[in-house]
């Protein structure tokens, strides 16, 4: 693995790195961003797919093979940093603990780099991704100087993750999920933040979390690290935030929110502001209303007037795969998201349904996380999916398989769903015909998936929902 010519660059904490599982998404951006800034970067993983594998060749940083190869961790190595995708037995891991090297969860390093920026975590278990992409968008039309760490891809931003010298801030997404193999930690608690925000609780990860109290739990925990003269952000509205976020500390600022206050015609939204002017926006949704009041406030803590907000928030055309418009045409629009959880479910249905009130809205949801194909969890969904006309999910038997967990039958998901019409296929070619039979006249198509449905073809898809 090629190293950066760099080598005597000393602005970061460690500079001969070794990341281990360096092809996921958040780590192969953490490695490029480590590479710009200066550091020796080496890496191993047992897969890596793109576009992780030809970003990593284009910078010289794709390993020579794919697996572990202990003899890559040697004593001259600063700090090993190590990925989610890595177990704890990995073989590289074992070798850095060996040589007693300092080992870095990924939230890790990212705390060890912004010791001396003023730290904003967005947590949540919807919206986080969204509202950081808001925040950064803000900043960047003004020109402000951050460092960020967000997990999707965003227009303008060339990598997920920018790690420098001078600037002042770093605005991080911060995911509850364990930081690492070996520190069962949610990521967002070592980050330390100076201004935290909780967007929503909805119970997710059921294989970390067993219970929603275990959940909760790790909110509470974020919302009480809030240090002295600190900020916490919170919706308002939510009742599960409302259980972690009571103003017990006179010494954080508590700062709640709502929806944006908004008018709808013609399917564009518009906000409207304190001076009665209307802010004409590319982003829809009483999830996104929200979204965009969390990074007004956030904003507004950093200094960001509100006219600066809303010429900036105008421009804005949302993250990667959150509600992403693929194409549309005079009757139609087909839209993907990321959304798979209970809640993301629910709201970006709605969304498109009001967005849209006199067009039939034809839904698909792909199950694929472990907590959305486990039977344990399955009766969350009840009632997330009335809002489409036409419902319908999807899910690969292979993936039961892989995760461990029993048969599904489709009876069962559409008891978990309650509505009896539930269209299911665990066959995505079945599902693929099923929709071109659709009549798409006046009609719209909406994917959700963390996946990909099996490698169906949305692009070709989308071009026969809107072909006139």
């Amino acid at each position: 693995m090629a190293v950066s010519s760099a080598a005597d660059a000393t602005a970061a904490p460690a500079q001969r790195l070794h990341l281990i599982a360096c092809g996921g998404s958040i780590m192969h951006n953490l490695a490029l961003a480590l590479h710009r800034r200066g550091a020796r970067v080496t890496g191993s993983d047992d897969e890596i797919f793109e576009p992780a594998k030809g970003r990593l060749a284009a910078a010289g940083l794709l390993p020579a093979q794919e697996g572990w190869f202990p003899e890559k961790v040697t004593a001259d190595l600063d700090a090993v940093i190590v990925g989610m995708h890595a177990r704890a037995d990995n073989p590289e891991l074992l070798r850095a603990q060996e040589l007693g090297l300092r080992v870095y969860s990924f939230p890790e390093y990212i705390y060890e780099a912004s010791k001396d920026k003023q730290r904003v975590v967005i947590g949540g278990s919807h919206g986080k991704t969204s509202i950081t992409s808001l925040i950064l968008h803000v900043l960047r039309f003004h020109g402000r100087k951050f460092d960020y760490a967000v997990g999707a891809q965003l227009e303008g931003f060339d990598l997920m993750v920018q790690l420098t010298e001078d600037a002042p801030i770093i605005i991080i997404e911060g995911d509850e999920y364990l930081s690492s193999p070996i520190d069962r930690r949610p990521k967002f608690h070592l980050y330390q933040h100076h201004i935290g925000l909780i967007s929503g609780i909805s119970w997710d990860h059921i294989n970390v979390f067993p219970t929603e109290e275990d959940y909760r739990e790790q909110f509470r925990i974020f919302a009480e690290m809030t240090p002295k003269a600190g900020v916490l952000i919170y919706d308002q509205d939510d009742e599960q935030v409302q259980l972690v976020t009571v103003p017990s500390n006179p010494s954080v600022k508590y700062i709640g929110y709502g929806p944006h206050e908004n008018v709808v015609r013609d399917g564009r939204t518009f906000l409207l502001t304190k001076r009665d002017e209307e802010v004409p926006v590319q982003v829809f949704g009483a999830h996104n209303l929200r979204n965009i009041s969390a990074a007004k406030e956030v904003c507004k803590q950093l200094g960001i007037k509100g006219k600066d907000f809303y010429e900036a928030i105008a421009t804005f055309k949302g993250a990667a795969r959150r509600l992403e418009l693929v194409r549309e045409s005079k009757s139609s629009v087909v839209y993907k998201d990321f959304a798979h959880a209970p809640s993301k479910l629910k709201a970006t249905a709605t969304a498109l349904k009001q967005q849209f009130p006199k067009r039939r809205l034809v839904a698909c949801l792909e199950l694929h996380t472990f907590s959305s194909l486990n039977p344990n969890f399955l009766p969350q969904y009840a009632h997330t999916f009335d809002a489409p006309d036409v419902a319908v999910v999807y899910f690969n038997p292979h993936v039961l398989e892989h995760k461990r967990l029993p048969p599904l039958p489709p009876e069962q998901v559409q008891k978990a769903f309650q509505r009896p019409d539930l269209q299911v296929f665990t066959d995505s070619r079945e599902l693929a015909a099923f929709l071109q039979k659709q009549d798409w006249t006046d009609a719209n198509l909406l994917m959700m998936s963390s996946g990909t449905f099996d490698g169906l073809d949305l692009t070709k898809l989308a071009e026969q929902v809107t072909a006139e």
